[in-house]
């Protein structure tokens, strides 16, 4: 009835994961009395459950993407307390099986739950307002998209307290992820959260490219799009063509695990470099998904911050499509060591110096608008200066790896977990983060604090430095990835130094938790924050935070820095008032994504009974919002009126 699930799938004798299931049972206790005291469950339900609206779905990606940083935070923070004491006599505070869920689900969360909503809800918020469109091209698959990300989510951090996750490492390589050597239910979870959020991504992608393509304003041609919305339009792109791969490999994989069928084995015909392969040929243009919005962002900051038009939009715009093209001619790199040949390692150890030109490229762009501007120092122009930095160093690391013969020596080293760790924190965390204190007066109507801002930002770089230019070091000391225990005496002070770094992090994570409660606790609800920044591209021209219906009309764009130009200009546009179309909000996307949640937990415990009924429930919700009635709405020209002062003040 309940397939292979039973008393003993609960972990009650591991300590470690009891604390923590009463700590989740508190909080969420704590949560639910002060949503009930407040009686706020209706509005929560209609406001934003059912909402369609793109802006409040770009605000519960953040959030979630902020909750799941503290959860990937927490596994961090574990291991590095695991291999700052696990030295000599002392085998540490976590079990050899347990460690090895703790670095594979980091991975997966980092990546999958914290960078990739982070940069959805970013992208929700700013696009649509930057291209002068009303609302995204799809918007009831927006809403999807989101609670199938979220419910994946919940799915993958119910498997710390029912059952376990993969010990396989993020990536889950066969033949280790193979139903011979995995017989538990770790690697159906990695499969089934993958999937899940997998295709909730590529409904976006295509959401937001089609967004792009079709709804910008009047007289807003390619060459004239803000450097953020270029990133993302070719972000999208690599999405539309990369996740696909993900969701076939994975399939696969799931075949070979449920069906008994043999494509990665090491028997019958199958061949795990297949997979392998597969994987990376989707895993780093993944890379370049997550950093590519991440350089928008910081091309909008630098110019608004150093009052300047940016230096070279031109080459900014060739130099993102470029890496758009080669991002899928490097994943070989990945695995120089597998024996592929000389031949085929110096392509793609070629192709992948070659990527870092372009990279190149975007740096000498920002640091040419800097050069002669008014630089103002601002939170987001900090989080800037600090990316040059880091991701320089981080770079420069890559391009080093990118020769076969050094990655043939540092390989699976944690020098690797070093170059990666710099290019991501230092490049897509640092970047959504600039983007987040930068946008957050447009999305909020009040800005961050900045003592607060800057505290975070200093922990988060100085932290950064102290916890991985010590695995540089222990890279070339010849220390591999994923020890629990070591015994070599030259590694034990450069792990302690990494502990006190990772502290540091954690220290700018509290700040930075510190920073959003005394804003919003404290917020000036008269402070005019629409003109804040200076910004220079269409989102600043309306006020903050915007309507439901972002436009009371949809502008008709002039030149490249349009807010700028009418500023400067004192244009102003004859308005003519249209009735606006909006979509209906519905409950229908967040009630499909929950009996996603059912199927996937019920296809991991062989709960077959329960994956028929959820997958018909899927189905017939769907069916039901597809030939539903009234699914839109008209905002009349009186409403829009009322809303004109906040127009006019910026027009």
């Amino acid at each position: 009835m309940i397939g292979r699930l039973n008393w003993e799938s609960i972990p009650y004798k591991e300590p470690i994961i009891v604390f923590t299931a009463c700590i989740v049972f508190f909080i969420s206790i704590f949560i639910i009395f002060i949503i009930t005291y407040f009686k706020k469950w209706l509005y929560i339900w209609k406001n934003w459950i059912k909402t369609l609206d793109h802006k409040k779905i770009g605000i519960i990606y953040i959030i979630f993407a902020l909750i799941m940083l503290i959860r990937g935070f927490t596994d961090a923070l574990m291991m590095r307390f695991q291999q700052a004491i696990a030295y000599k006599d002392n085998i540490g505070y976590l079990p050899s099986s347990h460690y090895d869920q703790i670095f594979t689900v980091h991975g997966v969360i980092m990546i999958f739950f914290m960078a990739m909503p982070f940069l959805f809800g970013l992208m929700n918020i700013i696009i649509p307002l930057q291209i002068g469109a009303r609302d995204v091209a799809f918007p009831f698959l927006n809403s999807l998209s989101l609670w199938l990300t979220v419910f994946s989510g919940i799915l993958i951090n119910i498997s710390l307290f029912i059952g376990e996750f993969a010990s396989t490492g993020w990536l889950a390589y066969p033949p280790l992820s193979g139903i011979e050597f995995s017989k538990g239910v770790g690697v159906d979870y990695w499969i089934w959260s993958l999937q899940l959020s997998g295709i909730g991504t590529l409904i976006s992608g295509i959401n937001f490219l089609v967004t792009i393509i079709k709804m910008r304003a009047p007289g807003m041609d390619f060459m004239r799009l803000p450097i953020f919305t270029w990133t993302i339009l070719c972000s999208n792109i690599l999405i539309i063509m990369s996740f696909p791969i993900l969701t076939a490999t994975i399939l696969l994989l799931t075949l070979d695990r449920y069906l008994g069928m043999q494509f990665f084995t090491n028997h019958f015909g199958g061949n795990p470099m297949i997979y392998i392969n597969l994987i990376w040929a989707w895993g780093h243009p993944e890379v370049y998904i997550l950093i590519l919005p991440a350089f928008g962002i910081f091309s909008e900051v630098v110019a608004t911050f150093c009052k300047k038009k940016l230096f070279g939009y031109n080459s900014l715009v060739y130099a993102t499509c470029v890496i758009t093209g080669l991002s899928f001619l490097v994943w070989l790199h990945h695995f120089f060591t597998m024996g592929a040949g000389a031949d085929v390692n110096a392509f793609f150890g070629i192709s992948t110096m070659i990527i870092s030109i372009p990279t190149g490229v975007k740096i000498f762009n920002w640091l040419f608008t800097m050069y002669k501007g008014k630089i103002e120092f601002s939170i987001p122009m900090f989080w800037t200066l600090g990316f040059l930095i880091t991701f320089s160093i981080g770079g420069m690391a890559g391009v080093l790896l990118s020769i076969p013969g050094i990655d043939y020596l540092l390989h699976n080293s944690l020098f690797l977990v070093a170059h990666f760790h710099n290019v991501i924190i230092g490049g897509v965390i640092f970047g959504y983060l600039s983007g987040l204190n930068y946008w957050f007066p447009k999305i909020f109507g009040f800005k961050l604090n900045e003592r607060l801002g800057k505290y975070t930002f200093f922990c988060w770089v100085i932290g950064l430095f102290f916890a991985f230019i010590p695995l540089y070091i222990l890279g070339f000391l010849g220390m591999t990835r994923r020890l629990s225990y070591y015994n070599d005496h030259n590694w034990h002070l450069l792990l302690l130094t990494a502990l006190f770094g990772t502290l540091l992090i954690l220290l700018g994570i509290i700040f930075q938790i510190l920073q959003l409660i005394i804003s919003i606790t404290s917020k000036d609800e008269t402070e005019e924050v629409g003109d804040i920044w200076n910004g220079r591209t269409l989102e600043w021209s309306i006020s903050s935070p915007p309507p439901v219906y972002n436009f009371s009309y949809i502008p008709k764009i002039l030149v490249r820095d349009h807010f700028w130009y009418i500023k400067k200009q004192k244009y102003v546009e004859k308005i003519k008032y249209e009735k606006i179309k909006m979509p209906k909000n519905t409950s229908k996307g967040f009630i499909i994504s929950l009996f996603s949640l059912i199927f996937s937990f019920s296809m991991v415990w062989y709960i077959w009974w329960l994956s028929i009924l959820s997958f018909f429930g899927i189905l017939i919700i769907y069916m039901c919002y597809m030939y539903s009635k009234n699914k839109s709405y008209y905002i009349s020209i009186e409403e829009i009126k009322k809303n004109e002062k906040s127009y006019k003040k910026w027009y």
